[in-house]
């Protein structure tokens, strides 16, 4: 019966819910650019998709996906961390915004995202989403990317005012290993 679904897979279905054709939405953590291509087609010829990534190998993967699939002209591709978003996008803008914790897929396990940048980051991309924009945080834990990231940024999340957001955790209860674990915050 069925293969494998990933946690992307999930994290897609759910952002895909508050996308439409022409919205602004942002790739905090471009990677491999999968999340990035998505992103692209939801927002269609009339959107815009801005994806930042601090490697330059994960920038040329990322571009390189986008254009094989004739999607390069709706994201801007920017070597720059996720922490600088708010340089490139105005308040109240963005639908949706997606973050992949930890390290490049295949890469460096020294070159991974960190609490500092990512709490940043998140902070500001609240201030970016629209009025029932989507915020998408999936957190890796353990092994090489140890767990200080991952309760600081629950720790951020459940605390953000339940009037203002809606804070959900999506979390696999079956799987060993530390799992990835989604998280959404919704804005009011």
């Amino acid at each position: 019966m069925g293969s494998r679904y990933t946690i992307t897979e999930w994290v897609h279905q759910i952002a895909g819910l508050s996308i439409r054709e022409g919205d602004l939405c942002i790739d905090a953590t471009a990677g491999k650019g999968k999340d990035t291509l998505f992103l692209c087609e939801q927002v269609g010829e009339n959107g815009q998709v801005l994806a930042f990534d601090i490697q330059q190998e994960a920038i040329e993967a990322t571009q390189s996906l986008l254009d094989s699939h004739g999607m390069g002209s709706r994201a801007k591709v920017i070597l720059r961390g996720h922490e600088n978003m708010a340089e490139y996008a105005a308040e109240g803008t963005v639908s949706v915004i997606l973050f992949n914790l930890g390290y490049l897929p295949g890469g460096d396990h020294s070159k991974a995202t960190c609490s500092a940048t990512t709490l940043k980051a998140a902070k500001q991309g609240l201030s970016l989403l629209k009025s029932g924009g989507l915020m998408g945080i999936c957190i890796y834990s353990g092994g090489d990317s140890g767990f200080e990231e991952k309760e600081a940024v629950l720790s951020w999340a459940t605390s953000l005012p339940a009037g203002e957001y809606d804070v959900i955790q999506t979390p696999f209860c079956n799987k060993p290993n530390n799992p990835p674990l989604p998280l959404f915050i919704r804005k009011r």
